[in-house]
């Protein structure tokens, strides 16, 4: 007999419940149902289960640390109880629970793949929402057999082998071995005539198309969920959720900052020290906003209630105008006279703190 300590991936002294976890483990890597088809992990899971059989026991595993175990059976310096051989998944139950479900059902109903999408919007768009056509591609029920995989006007039948029940039984002299049918692979049904649109698979990748709400306020990077648009399920599994991630452009005059919108006010030399009132465009359109006598370039000037929608719904955030002020690139005569009175007319010095004591 072979170290069945070794076959498990343990140690000699590893207590009880490790043995069952790494068991655990091997089982569900090595299951036949697993690996269709694959007769090296069958044989594997095979050994592994011979293994638990004896160590998972603890007058059994006592035994065999003694060196005393004879796997052969009664009469034999057995325990006169089923072997390694013995495979019946009856007492698999809690390892597979709905994989088999105790032999009825030997499929799980697995939950369908989420998928991914991008859609790309415009910056107006994003701050007013709107609704969109997402096209995505992906599993759906073959439009020919509606997920049977038969023929149109056939249907599947029951599979011979197993009675429908996905598991076959094999006497074994005194040991019974239960596995999944080969036949259909554990599905508990075959299609004699399979469909010639999907090949007998039961689906086909199709492009379909959602209408996405983009809700107003959007940020760039969102993502919306789409419940129930994934991948559908197997095994009557429910399907996945659809996930769109939105795409703002840039906006050619607006900064995001959260909901606040940052803009930049272009004023004259004049404006920024008399003070005055400018027109500043927002989402909401063209409103009027005053500048105050004083003002200092990249000043900001906040306008509340004038920026993105919040997308809590409550209410929208601010407008920040940062203040720019211009200096012209030429004067007319009457625009040079006048600054040169203004810089003959100024006392203070701005530059006053730069120079040094003494």
């Amino acid at each position: 007999m072979s170290d069945l300590y070794a076959t498990l991936g343990v140690e000699k002294t590893a207590p009880a419940s490790e043995i069952k976890k790494a068991y655990r483990r091997l089982a569900r890597e090595y299951h036949p149902d697993a690996n269709p088809g694959d007769s090296k992990a069958e044989e594997r899971f095979k050994e592994v289960q011979s293994a638990y059989d004896i160590l998972g026991d603890d007058e059994k595993r006592a035994q065999y640390d003694r060196g005393g175990f004879d796997p052969r059976g009664p009469g034999m310096g057995g325990f006169g109880q089923a072997g390694p051989a013995d495979f019946d998944l009856g007492s698999l139950g809690d390892l597979f629970g709905g994989l088999f479900g105790g032999g009825a059902r030997p499929r799980a109903a697995t939950r369908g793949q989420d998928l991914e999408t991008v859609v790309t919007v415009s910056f107006e768009d994003a701050l007013q929402g709107l609704t969109v056509k997402v096209p995505v591609e992906a599993e759906a029920a073959c439009s020919d057999c509606n997920g049977s995989g038969a023929a149109p006007g056939t249907s599947p039948l029951a599979c011979p082998d197993c009675g429908g029940r996905g598991v076959v039984s094999n006497d074994q002299g005194p040991f019974a071995l239960s596995e999944p049918c080969r036949r259909c692979r554990g599905r508990g049904r075959i299609v004699e005539t399979p469909c010639p649109t999907c090949q007998g698979v039961g689906s086909e990748r199709r492009t379909r198309r959602y209408q996405v709400k983009i809700p107003a306020g959007v940020k760039d990077g969102t993502r919306i969920r789409l419940a129930g648009r994934g991948e559908p399920g197997r095994g009557g599994g429910p399907p996945g959720d659809l996930y769109v991630t939105t795409r703002v452009e840039a906006s050619p005059i607006y900064e995001r900052r959260g909901s606040d919108l940052v803009i930049d006010v272009p004023v004259t030399f004049p404006e920024a020290a008399l003070g005055a009132e400018v027109e500043v465009p927002t989402p909401d359109g063209r409103i009027s906003m005053k500048v105050p006598a004083g003002t200092a370039d990249g000043r900001l000037l906040r306008v509340a209630g004038h920026g993105a929608p919040r997308l809590s719904g409550e209410g929208q955030g601010d407008l920040l105008a940062r203040i720019r002020v211009v200096v012209p690139d030429s004067l007319s005569n009457k625009e040079r006279e006048a600054i040169e009175a203004l810089r003959d007319a100024t006392q203070a010095d701005p530059r006053e703190h730069l120079v040094a004591d003494g």
